[in-house]
């Protein structure tokens, strides 16, 4: 079974999807006229720099605050520390250049995925919108059987990655800091999930709310004491990243020759694939989550999607394989799979306290991020069945999501990291389509 994952992965991420990947940012980069690069200045300040100068708008439906909260939590999860992990230990330290490549590039993704998600969503009959691609593509693109394999793929992608990944990483997590048996982590974790969950998006985006900036801000904090404890170790890193990125095999290995290609391709694979695991951009699923916002336009919605990309992956990510590899390379460990790997390094510099305190911000990060896939799940299903349905839809499709919650604890990891893969590439796909069709009605802040 696993070696039929294995080739189901390979196919899926084979190169194709890579060049469809970045071909896609490019082309809306060229036509936004690098954006992401000459706009840095406003999108910095329609985003971040709001908060410090403005209250959020908010006519008492979810805020734009919380919508990036809730996109934040969906995007900064277990990608950020075992996905880091999973890309160094299989595409070694070059892996993170090609995050880095695709964030700059999926940032314009993100926002013209979500600027059309914006533009097209509608009013359901309860008065809520209904929103993502599956609307896009039915009501923008006129492509409604395109729509519906979106919805069939984005509910199993929600099972895969947005339940089973997180719940499997706070797991694990758990029981290597706490001794926490697998199922009873899975029973209090479903038990909590349906808690929040039975609240809609209102509960949801409050709970993101509350969740990520202390998680992100408790993350950010541990690992600016390792950096700061082995600072020295720090300059050698970027180096070896860099190199790597075009040289090499395995980290801390030159190759020549066919290796040597070898080596550039699996970075550039693992680096690309989890850099998209983890910030979303091109999977639509951020069109979902920012279309519940009220008092908006598509530009802010496409702006805040832009920097959450950024904060993701050049940030969060960065910090995180920056810990690893200097930790790794001070105290002589090796980079290997699993979330394990993240607290060891930290626990190698701050002790059990800072054991203790990653292996809680990683456990916050994994249940926000379930809570948030939750509600893009939900929006699919409905979309399938139908909003007549919609509290039938809600029923059966959170049974399936909390018992795949369950299952993600106490399931084997490579299955489920290497089914969530395949699921992200495939639901990419009609996303995709969605914003190339339509990319001309795209507009960009300050270019008409």
């Amino acid at each position: 079974m696993l070696n039929l994952i294995h080739l189901l992965h390979r196919a899926v991420w084979g190169p194709w999807l890579l060049v469809l990947f970045l071909g896609t940012g490019l082309y809306l980069t060229a036509r936004s006229g690098g954006f992401q690069f000459r706009g840095i200045r406003i999108w910095a300040g329609w985003t971040v720099g709001s908060l410090f100068r403005r209250k959020n708008k908010n006519s008492g439906g979810v805020s734009q605050f919380q919508t990036a909260c809730t996109a934040l939590a969906a995007t900064v999860g277990t990608g950020n520390i075992v996905g880091v992990a999973t890309a160094l230990a299989a595409g070694g330290p070059g892996a993170v250049f090609w995050m880095w490549v695709s964030a700059f590039i999926g940032m314009m993704t993100a926002y013209g995925e979500t600027w059309l998600g914006i533009r097209y969503r509608l009013r359901g009959k309860d008065g809520k919108w209904i929103c993502g691609p599956m609307v896009t593509l039915s009501n923008g693109a006129k492509q409604p059987v395109l729509a519906g394999i979106y919805a069939v793929l984005c509910v199993m992608a929600s099972l895969g990655m947005g339940s089973m990944v997180q719940a499997n990483s706070l797991a694990e997590t758990a029981w290597f800091s706490w001794n926490m048996p697998r199922a009873i982590c899975g029973i209090v974790l479903a038990v909590a999930a349906g808690l929040v969950i039975k609240g809609g998006i209102s509960r949801i985006a409050l709970a993101a709310e509350r969740l990520v900036p202390w998680s992100a801000a408790i993350y950010l904090g541990a690992s600016a004491l390792v950096l700061a404890a082995c600072w020295r170790q720090i300059p050698g890193v970027f180096v070896q990243i860099i190199t790597c990125a075009f040289s090499a095999s395995t980290a801390g290995e030159s190759a020549a020759g066919a290796a040597a290609g070898w080596g550039v391709k699996t970075a550039v694979q693992y680096g690309i694939a989890r850099g998209v695991f983890s910030n979303e951009a091109g999977l639509g699923s951020l069109a979902i989550l920012h279309g519940a916002a009220e008092d908006t336009t598509p530009e802010e919605q496409g702006m805040w999607a832009m920097f959450e990309v950024f904060f993701d992956t050049i940030l969060v990510c960065t910090v995180t394989a920056l810990v690893i590899l200097c930790a790794a390379a001070r105290k002589g460990f090796p980079v290997q799979n699993g979330a394990s790997l993240a607290v060891r390094s930290f626990s190698a510099f701050l002790g059990t306290p800072g054991e203790y305190t990653v292996a809680l911000s990683m456990m916050l990060f994994a249940f926000a991020t379930i809570i948030a896939w939750y509600y893009m799940g939900k929006q699919a299903a409905d979309y399938l069945l139908g909003s007549c349905r919609g509290k039938s839809s809600g029923r059966i499709y959170g049974g399936l999501y909390l018992g795949a919650v369950f299952l993600g604890c106490i399931a084997r990891v490579e299955a489920v990291w290497e089914l969530s893969d395949i699921w992200n590439g495939l639901m990419a796909l009609p996303n995709i389509m969605a914003i190339l069709l339509l990319a001309g009605r795209i507009r960009y802040p300050g270019k008409q």
